[in-house]
């Protein structure tokens, strides 16, 4: 058994099955990569892939499990070659990022900013997607952290560290009647269409049940991932917004009323995550206290080496976290 035959099936699944694909980003030959992976499974006595003719078509219920066990192995080699790393170049590498919009757009830029002064050497890149697209680059080795809010069942491979707590709030123009309203409830938001985020993004599972909770339907009449184009079509008169609050900019937004709306919904929790086993150097233990000031090396550490995520939740469960 060879790395290289490791490598070769986990790309295989990351390239969706296509051994063409796979090649073209492994720069190497398709006829190569088939017969590395009939020799794997000649060796296991199992087959990691089902065919049909030439194609590959599913991965077997072995196959499953081998290949979870080659990406916890390469993921392993990785760590050793950071390990090196950070003895030889200890403020020189890379450092890649999976989150969504508004993380990009509000609540990073600050820290990004203060990390790259003080490591101009390392290399830092930004992924945005959805959680699912998020989830993946991080199980992938893709990103190095995962900083997302929805749907946190995805990330149950991940250490799952709790960074803050965010609100949302109501936007509309200044000459709508919600605006001369000093506070608001769940149905006066319900009397008028509404503009907000997909399904699946930043908290907005939490605005759903809010309605659910009251008994009232929201008029959705358009949703965008991404909180300046919810913004773009409230000043269109498409609708009233719903939006993290921290996504409001009092000088760049000083056109639109903001009101706060976090009496009528649950607070979220913004985390930042990595594979688990992972060797975080010492740039990356950094920047996470940056995003999260609680999150000391040592508390990471600690979390580390707790079983799940339950234990992590357990083990925050007294931290006042921050809100934004």
């Amino acid at each position: 058994m060879k790395l290289q035959q490791l490598r070769y099936i986990v790309e295989v699944v990351n390239n969706n099955l296509n051994v063409s694909a796979t090649a073209e980003s492994l720069y190497t030959s398709q006829p190569g990569i088939s017969k590395q992976v009939r020799m794997l499974e000649d060796e296991l006595g199992v087959q990691i892939f089902g065919r049909s003719g030439k194609h590959l078509t599913h991965v077997t219920d072995a196959g499953q499990d081998v290949i979870g066990i080659a990406r916890q192995i390469l993921a392993k080699v990785e760590s050793i070659k950071s390990v090196a790393r950070e003895h030889t170049l200890p403020d020189q590498g890379k450092l890649n990022i999976a989150t969504t919009h508004t993380q990009a757009r509000y609540a990073l830029p600050d820290v990004i900013q203060g990390f790259m002064n003080k490591y101009p050497r390392v290399s830092l890149h930004m992924h945005q997607g959805t959680p699912s697209q998020i989830s993946d680059l991080a199980a992938k080795g893709e990103a190095d952290f995962a900083i997302a809010t929805e749907a946190l069942h995805l990330y149950n491979d991940l250490v799952m560290l709790p960074c803050y707590h965010w609100n949302r709030s109501v936007i509309v123009n200044k000459d709508h009647p919600l605006s001369k309203k000093g506070s608001i409830e769940i149905s006066d938001i319900a009397k008028y269409p509404l503009v907000t985020y997909v399904f699946g993004f930043t908290g907005r599972s939490q605005l759903d049940q809010a309605f659910e909770q009251a008994g009232l339907t929201p008029k959705i009449v358009f949703t965008a991932t991404d909180a300046d184009v919810i913004k773009t079509y409230v000043r269109l008169g498409v609708g009233i917004g719903v939006i993290a609050s921290m996504a409001v900019n009092e000088e760049l937004d000083d056109d639109l009323v903001k009101i706060d709306a976090s009496h009528l919904f649950e607070y979220s929790t913004t985390k930042i995550g990595f594979r688990k086993g992972s060797f975080l150097r010492s740039y990356m233990y950094d920047f996470i206290e940056r995003f999260a000031p609680h999150l000391t090396k040592d508390k990471v550490e600690k979390a580390m080496m707790l079983k799940n995520n339950d234990e992590v939740e357990k083990m925050f469960k007294g931290v006042t976290l921050p809100v934004k």
